[in-house]
């Protein structure tokens, strides 16, 4: 696989003001709507189709897509589905939103919701206490309800790949339901 180029938010800004550039962010909709560059639009990692997007895409197919998420993780995971596609000039943005939140360049705020890592933290605490909690009042075998998440908060942060996230992501409080998260 080749090497996914990188920049950072501040000279992704300076380009631009130079001219057109497409970036697109791979949060959940509803963390775009919460916080967001004005000059990205929302695609979900999730949903996330690489030639389809290339074909659709709004400037010339061999311009730069640059593709940024709340801190590089997931933007730089897109980058990779779309050279694995075949397609090479993707940009990963370092840092993402935090990165041009950071640098003081302008960002469109919306209403503002849980974040999907507070969800995962949150969704993670209460299996684990209700395994131990099972385990003591009903049967031992609930224990394995907690072996269980803890095994896979381990594999999570081993691979980078959290299985819980993608599924919270999915889930209708994380959708903007029937309308557009452009704010």
């Amino acid at each position: 696989m080749s090497q996914i180029t990188t920049i950072t938010a501040k000279r992704l800004a300076e380009l631009a003001e130079e001219g057109g550039v497409e970036v697109i962010d791979v949060r959940t909709p509803v963390e775009f709507r919460e916080l967001h560059a004005p000059l990205a639009r929302n695609t979900p990692l999730d949903s996330l189709d690489p030639d389809t997007l290339m074909k659709q895409r709004s400037g010339s197919a061999g311009e730069p897509l640059y593709v940024l998420c709340r801190s590089g993780a997931r933007a730089m995971k897109a980058c990779e589905k779309f050279v694995e596609a075949g397609h090479e000039n993707v940009i990963h943005v370092e840092g993402g939103t935090l990165a041009w939140q950071e640098a003081g360049l302008p960002v469109n705020r919306g209403k503002k919701a849980i974040s999907l890592e507070r969800q995962v933290r949150i969704a993670a605490g209460l299996l684990v206490l209700a395994g131990v909690g099972l385990g003591y009042f009903v049967h031992p075998y609930f224990i394995g309800l907690s072996a269980f998440v803890g095994a896979g908060l381990t594999f999570a942060g081993v691979t980078d790949t959290c299985g819980m996230g993608m599924m919270l992501a999915r889930m209708p409080w994380n959708q903007c339901g029937g309308g557009s998260c452009s704010s």
